[in-house]
């Protein structure tokens, strides 16, 4: 591709991952000429950044966009890593999407009453930009990592792929939630003796009086929750990924299950000073929290069944034992004696905007939106956890999200002015 200068287009969107295609599918139904580009290949982070034994926490009957839906033979299975890669592929071909790969952007900036957007490969003048590159982008490790000792070994979720690129030995896995959850049970099960270090999760079982949780909480309209619905939205947007596993036996992995298995459950990790890793003692507070949030979700279930007279046709209502936590768990660990020789960081993600200059990042480097509606005139967000519903994160949520957002972009360029000239 060669350029003389800045071409000049509606809407640029930033990243073919699956939301950026979602709102790409959405602007062409509108017939807004628009481009999507991406640093690498359609789906990336889901071919470089994710481990071999991952599949989707939301079974298959979920995982539908705009104009596209799952097509298999297995619809309460969960997608492998390779299947979602081709899953949002061959969404890709079927809605035609307007995509430059291989081209990284540089820069984003505002140009008269629109932005310039360069790429290692040309520059863009645009009315509007929709930023889909997702959270995700860098692993989010804490200041504490430095103190480690150099001879321990440390790896993000990011980096981890499966239990044979690590040392024998003992692992620490830091973080409870989804990614620690199942990285603690697959090491756990290569051999290797684990330690699981817990703070704020969210603890939900795989499947509830018969069917998947999934199942009831799209039916009673726990998905469906808007972000202007909730008292704090902020605290919303960072309770962490749900304790659940996508297993074809749709088994339900949490931290008895762990414990059973043999895994160590510790408080949440506080420090490392001189090889001791210590730990909070809110280990029992944590997981009585969790298990009480999990009954009000059962309770709301249950309420939803008997609402609309389906308690004859399901399994009766029941309740979950107790996570067990022993009654004084260590507060601290020793890894300088060999028996650590891993940390896996598991503690989360946040994106990456060191190529955004347009002032709209808040002090904590979050981009600052309504609902996805940027703090900057033509600007969208989408992608992101409770953008606009609970279920923003997930495959089926990008979908609403970004029927919404380009009606307002619609109605945005509808009211502005032309193209903005070099």
């Amino acid at each position: 591709m060669t350029q003389q200068g800045p071409v000049q287009i509606d809407t640029v969107i930033i990243g073919a991952g699956h939301a950026g295609l979602a709102m790409s599918r959405c602007l062409s139904d509108r017939g807004i000429d628009h481009l999507v580009l991406e640093r690498a290949d359609v789906a990336n982070s889901w071919r470089t950044e994710r481990w071999d034994s991952l599949r989707l926490l939301t079974p298959n009957w979920q995982s539908k966009l705009p104009g596209f839906s799952y097509q298999g033979d297995d619809p309460d299975g969960f997608m492998a890593v390779p299947e979602i890669i081709s899953f949002v592929e061959h969404y890709a071909d079927a809605i035609s999407a307007p995509i430059e790969t291989q081209t990284t952007v540089t820069s984003v900036r505002t140009a008269g009453d629109g932005y310039q957007v360069d790429t290692d490969r040309g520059s863009w003048r645009s009315r509007t930009v929709v930023i889909a590159t997702g959270a995700c982008n860098l692993a989010s490790v804490p200041a504490i990592s430095a103190s480690a000792p150099s001879t321990i070994d440390m790896v993000t979720s990011m980096d981890y792929r499966n239990p044979g690129q690590l040392k024998e030995g003992g692992v620490l896995v830091v973080g409870a939630s989804a990614t620690g959850l199942q990285l603690a049970d697959e090491i756990h099960r290569s051999g290797r003796p684990v330690t699981l270090s817990v703070g704020e999760h969210v603890r939900m079982p795989r499947v509830y009086r018969g069917r998947d949780i999934f199942r009831w909480m799209d039916a009673a309209g726990v998905l469906d929750e808007r972000y202007d619905e909730v008292d704090d939205i902020n605290r919303a947007r960072n309770v962490p990924s749900p304790q659940l596993v996508g297993s074809p036996k749709r088994s339900t992995l949490d931290l008895n299950a762990l414990t059973e298995t043999g895994v160590n459950i510790i408080g949440r990790l506080a420090g490392i000073n001189d090889g001791k890793a210590q730990f909070s003692g809110s280990l029992r507070n944590n997981c009585a929290l969790a298990d009480l949030k999990m009954n009000r979700l059962l309770n709301t279930i249950d309420e939803w069944v008997s609402e609309n007279g389906l308690d004859n046709e399901v399994e009766p209502p029941h309740r979950f034992a107790p996570t067990i936590v022993e009654d004084s768990p260590p507060l601290g660990l020793d890894v300088r004696n060999g028996q650590t020789e891993t940390i896996v960081w598991a503690t989360g993600f946040h994106p990456d905007y060191s190529w955004l200059d347009v002032p709209v990042l808040d002090r904590k480097g979050k981009i600052r939106h309504d609902g996805g509606v940027v703090d900057s005139p033509g600007m969208y967000l989408m992608g992101m956890t409770f953008l606009r519903r609970r279920k923003s994160s997930f495959i089926h949520g990008a979908g609403d999200d970004a029927n919404d957002l380009s009606d307002h972009l619609a109605a945005y360029l509808a009211n502005s002015t032309s193209l903005p000239q070099s």
